[in-house]
């Protein structure tokens, strides 16, 4: 593997141990502390982290790593015979149908229905919560094992 390719398989550990965190700070703790609120609180409080989330500390982070794994993965398929590809081609997929797909797909929208008062407190937390449980695990299993992809290819 080449230097460069070296520090852009390291930044995609990285962020998607990054993204994990920040995934699990809400899972953890964000979102319990919102449901201890009033429900007409505790939704104005997620309408205000939701336009604090749309800035770019989190967006940078989250489209930078997306990218970084598209990188891996074709970088995993072109390299397809070294040790290590598969781990990481799995790594980045996960990560990216983490950090992406899911956020996407579903908390995206339920912010999006939250924001225009078209779904209650309780079944927005209904949804939102599991999706951003399953953020959390895919980044972290994503981390995991692109970081066996690393150790599987020196």
């Amino acid at each position: 593997m080449t230097r460069a390719w070296d520090v852009l398989t390291a930044a995609t550990v990285i962020g998607s141990g990054l993204l994990a965190g920040v995934f699990f700070a809400f899972s953890a703790f964000v979102m319990s502390g919102l449901r201890r609120l009033p429900d007409p609180d505790g939704a104005a409080a997620m309408r205000s982290l939701n336009v604090t989330a749309q800035r770019p500390p989190l967006m940078i982070a989250l489209l930078g790593v997306s990218a970084l794994c598209v990188a891996m993965i074709v970088r995993a398929i072109a390299t397809w015979p070294r040790p290590g590809s598969a781990w990481l081609l799995a790594g980045a997929m996960l990560t990216l149908v983490g950090a992406l797909g899911v956020t996407a797909a579903i908390n995206v929208p339920l912010n999006n229905r939250l924001n225009a008062g078209t779904v209650a407190w309780s079944e927005f937390l209904a949804g939102w919560n599991p999706a951003n449980h399953a953020r959390t695990v895919l980044c972290l299993a994503g981390c995991a094992v692109l970081l066996i992809g690393v150790i599987r290819r020196h």
